[in-house]
């Protein structure tokens, strides 16, 4: 039946056949809880709404030349990425659960995963999860349902504190005991890890890049859990993977992480992309939807939704998990924009980030009173400033003229008051780049 809905004359002839008038239908709500007066204006033609809305949109500041990361960046993202996930053939939320009708998007959600599995060096990934802080929560659940009765689990303070956040949030009333590990100068404490772990400890979380910009390499690690029987967690920055050791070379269990770099844009905080990969021993223990590739009785290749028993539509209470339709679109456009790139040309990005990451940080450090808050620490396209005074006043500052200088680390630190973390992509220029120091150098 066509959703139209019923004009005035419709309406009073409905009630006129029930006898009731339209007040009749709000009796049971008592006469001092109704509203009046909305005050609500006319509605407006589309013509009168599109100019409404670029009036509103008018006051964005949509022209700021941008130095923010903390786990979301401004990546180019080429038309050509746009244009194809768009096309009618995929430009749905529907879940292809007949493969028989969906084949193109299926074998498209295989791409995916196999794209991920071999940017992480790791055996097996599934669909796609809603965005890097919950990708980072269905990890540690993952780890419990392997680690059985442990309930432990060390998260270190240089993951991003947003991801810490929200793990604390949807683990509160699980019955599960965060335990946060202090870093030490920038990296993982590696005796502080070794203190806290114990034969209860389902997971270590460690996160490369850390929230500071730091690189780090975790095969110890792995290595100091693995003999207390813990799983190792790992969220990454996917686009750094074009230079570092990988999750999977380091012998990180389960790796996650933010996907947004991946062609997605920063969209004003979304939608966004979790993705997740893991050894092929766990697998059944994953969340999420996972595609698998078999063949029909007529030896054709063929892609359908495979081990579904882990699923809520198949098993509700029991399931790892209730993702469903989520991030698909986001995971094509993902495996579009890494198809576009090519592994040769994720390395040549991820080099032309640190390269201006690092011509950045030069000029930056000839700047009187500035200087590297972890100076013996290697980074990707991040790293934090420590100015004479308060980074958010000149945050603020810095605004007025244009520029969005980075990210102050005290809303999260409190210890870091003047502390300033400055990312870089290949979409600022060396004339932004040069732009920077200048303008903060005015503004101290």
């Amino acid at each position: 039946m066509p959703f139209i809905s019923n004009t005035p004359d419709q309406q009073k002839e409905m009630l006129l056949e029930i006898g009731m008038s339209p007040e009749d239908l709000f009796s049971d709500i008592p006469a001092g809880l109704r509203c009046k007066d909305l005050n609500v204006p006319a509605g407006l033609s589309e013509q009168e709404t599109r100019k409404h809305m670029a009036k509103l949109a008018g006051r964005n500041a949509t022209d700021l030349v941008s130095f923010l990361g903390g786990g979301f960046y401004d990546h180019f993202v080429p038309a050509a990425v746009g244009a194809m996930v768009s096309r009618s053939e995929f430009y749905t939320a529907y879940t292809p659960y007949q493969p028989e009708m969906s084949q193109g998007t299926l074998q498209a959600i295989y791409e995916y995963q196999s794209a991920i599995c071999r940017l992480t060096e790791m055996e097996v990934a599934n669909a796609s999860l809603y965005d890097g802080g919950t990708g980072l929560y269905e990890a540690v659940m993952m780890a419990l349902r392997i680690t059985g009765a442990r309930r432990r689990i060390i998260v270190d303070d240089s993951v991003s504190p947003i991801y810490r956040t929200m793990l604390r949030s949807y683990t509160c009333n699980l019955g599960i005991e965060l335990v946060e590990a202090k870093s030490s100068n920038g990296l993982t404490d590696r005796d502080e890890i070794a203190r806290l772990l114990k034969d209860d400890t389902a997971a270590l979380v460690v996160q490369n890049p850390n929230f500071f910009g730091c690189v780090d390499d975790f095969t110890d690690l792995a290595a100091m859990a693995h003999k207390q029987g813990a799983i190792v967690i790992a969220s990454c920055y996917p686009i750094s993977l074009g230079l570092l050791k990988t999750p999977g070379a380091m012998g990180v269990d389960i790796v996650t992480g933010e996907g947004q770099s991946l062609g997605l844009g920063l969209n004003f905080g979304g939608p966004y992309l979790g993705f997740m990969a893991t050894r092929k021993e766990y697998v059944r223990k994953m969340p999420g939807r996972i595609l698998g590739r078999t063949l029909d009785t007529q030896g054709r290749d063929g892609f359908v939704l495979t081990l579904q028993a882990r699923e809520q539509h198949i098993r509700r209470e029991k399931a790892t998990s209730n993702i469903c339709s989520n991030e698909g679109l986001c995971a094509l456009t993902s495996l579009i924009y890494m198809s576009l790139l090519g592994k040769q040309g994720l390395v040549n990005l991820a080099q032309v980030c640190a390269d201006k990451a690092y011509y950045a940080q030069k000029r930056l450090l000839e700047i009187p009173g500035v200087k590297l808050r972890f100076p013996d620490r290697w980074y990707f396209n991040e790293f934090v400033l420590e100015l004479p005074n308060s980074a958010d006043r000149v945050i603020r500052r810095l605004l007025e003229r244009g520029l969005a200088a980075g990210f102050p680390l005290v809303r999260y630190y409190p210890d870091m008051a003047n502390s300033l973390l400055v990312a870089v992509t290949e979409n600022r220029t060396k004339e932004e780049i040069d732009m920077l120091p200048h303008v903060l150098e005015v503004s101290l």
